[in-house]
């Protein structure tokens, strides 16, 4: 590994684990007279400015994304899913189904077809809704990813065994995501997943377990400044508080 690559792998790190300043600043601090090093740098900051403005719906990855010096699946990757937190977030849309299934289509190995499985069945559920076709991207990509790629398909499908009723199912499916993200360090995810744990605590009768689990997951989010996270973990424990007694409530 060069030296370029070993930043670009400390930088992703630092990425996963919600670091994104840093994480950028690293990548800004590292300089390389060779063109496919420039590339790799580039589109190494492009990936980290996507990664946080999804967790921070800022917009940091618009200039990132126009830096990176040529063309590639990789970068068209980056690009559909900062078009696709915008739909979420700021309701856009951009035509995003022909370019998630060319990308699905075009990947140059398992690894990348799996990770475009899994954007296209987040766009499929989130933007089109879609479930049975966002299924059938999740489990693409559950079959043939990467361990993190794996624990977002295992979060989603978990989802959709929870809202047709299979606790026991979803709670398999989000504890071995939980277990895969924490592996890896993805933090963001991480909280995102547990979140639905406490949800699921819930929904199992267990107020004072997805009580303790949310408040936990609130903090963590609060310092990352993951509103998103914030306001569901906020309004569980406001749905906890209502459904306690008058003498089960903290005084």
């Amino acid at each position: 590994m060069n030296s370029v690559e070993a930043v670009v792998t400390a930088a992703t790190k630092l990425m996963l684990a919600g670091h994104w300043t840093a994480a950028t600043e690293l990548l800004d601090a590292t300089r390389s007279d060779d063109p496919a090093e420039q590339h790799s740098l580039a589109l190494a900051r492009a990936a980290v400015a996507v990664d946080h403005d999804f967790g921070q719906q800022s917009d940091h990855a618009t200039a990132a994304l126009a830096a990176v010096p040529e063309d590639s699946w990789d970068l068209a990757l980056l690009e559909l899913r900062k078009d696709y937190a915008d739909a979420l977030f700021r309701s856009g849309d951009g035509d995003l189904r022909d370019r998630m299934l060319t990308l699905v289509g075009d990947a140059p190995d398992d690894a990348r077809r799996a990770a475009a499985s899994f954007w296209a069945g987040a766009i499929a559920d989130n933007v089109y809704e879609q479930p049975a076709e966002a299924i059938e991207h999740y489990t693409h990509a559950l079959e043939l990813g990467d361990e993190l790629t794996k624990a977002q398909a295992l979060r989603h499908l978990g989802h959709h065994s929870h809202a047709a009723g299979n606790l026991e199912l979803a709670r398999e499916q989000w504890e071995q995501s939980t277990e895969l993200l924490q592996k890896h360090g993805h933090l963001r995810p991480a909280l995102a997943q547990q979140a639905h744990l406490a949800i699921l605590l819930r929904d199992e009768g267990d107020a004072d377990g997805s009580a303790a689990l949310a408040t936990e997951v609130t903090r963590w989010a609060r310092q990352l400044g993951i509103g998103f996270i914030v306001d569901q973990t906020e309004e569980l424990m406001r749905d906890l508080m209502v459904r306690r007694t008058p003498q089960e409530r903290p005084r």
